[in-house]
């Protein structure tokens, strides 16, 4: 137990050090090392400049991991990104090159700027932990933790990520505008030198490593179990839904809710928990029919019309 309260001591750290850069945002920042201790990847989707690559980047400077930053662009190539062989005369034999993706936290600044093709030699890493380069397949080092970023699908120049893609992200969040006091803030915070300078790493790559395999530990009931389910079932079911959340994303909200319930201190999971997180995990898993598009309802209404109307299981043995 002592163990446990140090290790949340140093996650309080990390999200003092994102507080310090990002101003107003605890959310994201919450729910980004959500992300991370549940061993996820995370999508932030918003306009320019609100502070997505600088959440991203003081995620990374608070933790002792390896950093890579992939800028997307329309003429990446997947081997820009995994890697490449290069021959070497004076070995007289091919050498290779590791590409950005062979790190710990990865940023993948703009994913939606490049092609369908290069965005897809995310997928194998994100999902299997490895890369394959000319048939040789390289696991990843642990951890491996994806951020990516990206712009509305509306603006110019944009390739939207195809549903296989997008199911691999355990959240997806938005930054959203500061409000006119935070705003505020930020600019006296900024007006001499950047708050980012001044963050020193406080959690090391083995502590995070640990806190993962803590997290697979916490206590989750099966009336919280069914509750996913329920959530899970009543997309499929629902008539403005034309593709519902798939198994794999209701482990994704199991995992989340685990992370969610330690980082508040806790070893079991509360229905609340799951209630809270289902709209950013399960949001970006359906696909809207026709019919739901056209009148202008949204995947996170409808979520979040499905969490308010579904009951929670309650075990037969608590209503005696």
């Amino acid at each position: 137990m002592q163990e446990t309260q140090t290790y949340n001591e140093k996650i309080e750290r990390v999200l003092l050090n994102i507080n310090k850069v990002i101003i107003g945002k605890e959310g994201a920042a919450t729910l980004s090392l959500v992300a991370l201790l549940a061993g996820g990847h995370v999508l932030l989707e918003d306009v320019p400049g609100v502070g997505k690559t600088m959440l991203v980047r003081t995620i990374a400077k608070s933790l002792d991991c390896d950093f890579k930053r992939i800028q997307f662009t329309p003429d990446l190539l997947p081997s820009d990104i995994t890697g490449v062989s290069i021959y070497n005369p004076k070995e007289m034999e091919f050498e290779f090159r590791a590409g950005p993706i062979l790190g710990n936290i990865i940023l993948a600044d703009e994913i939606n700027r490049t092609s369908p093709k290069t965005q897809s030699s995310l997928l194998e890493a994100m999902e299997e932990n490895s890369v394959t380069v000319d048939g040789q397949t390289i696991p990843l080092k642990e951890p491996f933790f994806v951020m990516a970023t990206q712009n509305p699908i509306e603006y110019e120049g944009t390739y939207p990520l195809p549903e296989a893609q997008l199911d691999r992200f355990i959240l997806k969040l938005k930054m959203g505008y500061p409000s006119y006091q935070d705003e505020l803030e930020m600019l006296e915070r900024t007006s001499r030198n950047h708050p980012i300078e001044a963050i020193h790493s406080v959690l090391s790559r083995e502590e995070l490593i640990t806190i993962q395999e803590e997290v697979k530990d916490v206590y989750i009931d099966r009336n919280v179990q069914q509750y996913i389910i329920n959530l899970v079932t009543r997309t499929r079911e629902n008539l403005s839904i034309y593709l519902g959340v798939s198994p794999r994303g209701s482990m994704a909200l199991m995992k989340a809710a685990k992370a969610y319930a330690y980082i508040h201190g806790r070893d079991y999971v509360l229905p609340d928990d799951v209630k809270f997180l289902a709209p950013f995990v399960m949001a970006h898993r359906v696909i809207l029919t026709s019919e739901a598009k056209y009148e202008g309802k949204t995947s996170e209404e409808i979520i979040a019309s499905i969490v308010k109307t579904t009951h929670i299981p309650i075990r037969k043995e608590f209503l005696e």
